[in-house]
């Protein structure tokens, strides 16, 4: 049996202590080093699991024994620390969204990519047993031919976290719950043809968007999300000629059942949990691989796409990114 792979944490917010609790009581993985700018947060956080509590990431990052970096901050500072542990030659599991936006995500794949290193986007979905059972119905022909789709995730979270409402951190529903839908919809049926995407904008950010995406055969699936209203809560369904399943909680569910027209329902029961990605990434780095099979490169880069789509669309410009369009006018 492996010994338990041993993790650098960079981040010590919510989901990090979340993260931690979930994945050292299997025993399969532990946190060895910890890195937060933040000393006393760093300090609680170290000693609560035994880790290191590093000045540096890089200290943290090239800790004895660490064998992967888990970057779980903001989403503006992921590409600087993925970047870092990969010029220091250690594999990376990044937060969703990896980064704000395409061509830094490109950046960072091509990083991994010339030092022949493991990067991957920790987009829980990818890795749950419940989506890839939907994923494997619909290959199987079991839905039929799709007639209907849409993807809810309404949540009042403006308060889960600072950076949630923070143009400044890149904040707004489509980078911290829009991804789920958007992700889920490209896994189950590819890039569209076109995307339309409406929102609300407030105080900087996007609090909510209702995304159309349009695929041949004149198909419409529809991916709707909020970070200030309960509406239609957090829900998928997918309606097919052959069958049909809705599903709650469908970015993490554990059980999902497909309703067949003509036979016997199919339920299948899953883990929904964190530990399925780092199971699957600490698997995937020791056999050497670079890129993951859940969560393939080009899959990244396509969902972030949409996403840059459909800021654009809303016009929705983050402070940090008017500052880099001010320095380039001004050399001109």
């Amino acid at each position: 049996m492996n010994r338990p792979f041993n993790w650098a944490f960079i981040g010590t917010g919510t989901l990090a202590k979340t993260v931690a609790r979930e994945i050292t009581k299997s025993g399969r993985h532990r946190v060895v080093s910890v890195y937060s700018r933040n000393p006393e947060k760093r300090g609680k956080f170290a000693k609560k699991f035994g880790a290191l509590s590093a000045e540096t990431p890089e200290e943290a990052m090239t800790a004895p024994g660490v064998d992967g970096v888990y970057i779980v901050t903001p989403h503006t500072s992921h590409k600087d620390y993925a970047l870092m542990a990969l010029d220091l030659g250690k594999p990376v599991l990044c937060e969703k969204p990896v980064t704000t936006d395409r061509a830094k995500a490109e950046e960072m794949i091509r990083k991994s990519r010339e030092k022949g290193i493991y990067f991957t986007e920790a987009m829980w979905t990818w890795f749950s047993p419940v989506a890839n059972q939907v994923k494997a119905w619909l290959d199987a022909g079991e839905y039929g031919e799709i007639e209907s789709a849409f993807f809810n995730y309404h949540l009042r979270s403006m308060g889960y976290a600072p950076r949630v409402a923070d143009p400044n951190l890149a904040g707004g529903a489509l980078l911290d719950i829009g991804i789920y839908g958007l992700t889920y919809a490209y896994r189950l049926f590819g890039k569209p043809e076109k995307i339309r995407c409406l929102g609300d904008l407030q105080g900087g950010v996007d609090t909510g968007e209702r995304i159309s995406l349009y695929y041949p055969g004149g198909r419409v699936f529809t991916v709707d999300s909020s970070i200030v209203n309960l509406k239609g809560l957090e829900r998928m369904v997918l309606q097919g000629t052959e069958g049909s399943t809705s599903l709650w909680f469908f970015h993490g569910a554990r059980k999902v059942k497909l309703k067949r027209k003509g036979g016997k329902s199919l339920v299948f029961k899953g883990d929904g949990s964190y530990l399925n990605e780092f199971d699957i990434v600490s698997s995937e780095i020791r056999e050497g691989l670079t890129e993951s099979r859940c969560v393939p490169h080009q899959a990244t880069l396509d969902v972030m796409e949409m996403m840059d789509e459909c800021r654009r669309q809303l016009h929705l410009v983050y402070p940090f990114e008017k500052e880099k369009e001010e320095e380039k006018d001004q050399e001109k």
